[in-house]
């Protein structure tokens, strides 16, 4: 079947960690919105080739890229890197994240704490920088949505301590950042996800953690990255265009 025409966009999503669960999503559905996505991953080629198949089929340019965003080069070559010829750069979703094992945290090893705190706090307020510097440049306006986790506010403990508290540090980020640039017409919110069906359960050694836990949450079940996706595309977009320093809990009651 023949690829839709490639239609001009609205504007470009740049998104990290988009090659899977929760970015991939949120890919999709910015690209059915009209807009041109631009998303980082760390290893998947084949994920994210296919995902550059599926933005291409509705219509739209996809451009991916393997990157690293706990390289502190990487955000500033990843920014400078969107191809020419995509719609102006108007959002961002700062989706990349890890938990490191799941355990105790006196058995967590500061290899990991760091490498956690690299990727989910520095990661972010890196690639959020360099986008930030070149709105401030251009004059022109935007939105960041961070993801968080529901993990920030109940603590994860006996599993991943450390990586709460990395989400706990986004949020306050997001805050924080959000009133200093409101004025400038740039807005900054979180998602903050519960539980999800997605491939960081087993990254952390757990594939059926979702199932584990689904008792402990009010609506009985885990979430699927659709839904996940479907609040940071509503935070992009204009139907969100007086919410700014919002952390919005999409965990099911949680």
């Amino acid at each position: 079947m023949a690829q839709p025409p490639q239609r001009q966009a609205l504007t470009t999503i740049l998104i990290t960690g988009g090659g899977r669960g929760i970015g991939a999503a949120t890919a999709r559905l910015c690209a059915a919105a009209g807009h041109d996505v631009a998303f980082t991953y760390s290893a998947q080629h084949d994920a994210a080739q296919t995902l550059v198949a599926q933005i291409e089929a509705l219509g739209r340019r996809a451009w991916a890229v393997q990157a690293d965003v706990a390289d502190p080069e990487a955000a500033q070559r990843v920014v400078d890197g969107i191809p020419a010829g995509f719609g102006p750069l108007a959002g961002l979703v700062n989706n990349a994240g890890i938990t490191g094992p799941l355990g105790s945290f006196a058995d967590t090893t500061i290899d990991t704490m760091r490498r956690v705190l690299d990727v989910n706090v520095l990661g972010t307020m890196a690639m959020s920088q360099c986008v930030l510097r070149r709105w401030l440049a251009e004059g022109t306006a935007g939105s960041i949505v961070n993801v968080s986790s529901i993990a920030a506010t109940l603590g994860a403990a006996g599993e991943y301590v450390h990586y709460a508290a990395s989400k706990a540090a986004v949020e306050g980020f997001t805050i924080g950042l959000a009133r200093e640039v409101a004025a400038k017409g740039i807005r900054v919110n979180a998602v903050s996800p519960g539980t999800a069906l997605t491939d960081i359960h087993a990254a952390a050694g757990e594939p059926g953690r979702p199932q584990r836990v689904a008792a402990r949450i009010p609506m009985q079940r885990p979430a699927e990255a659709q839904e996940i996706a479907e609040a940071i595309a509503w935070l992009l977009s204009e139907r969100a265009s007086y919410v700014t320093g919002t952390v919005l809990k999409v965990a099911g009651g949680l």
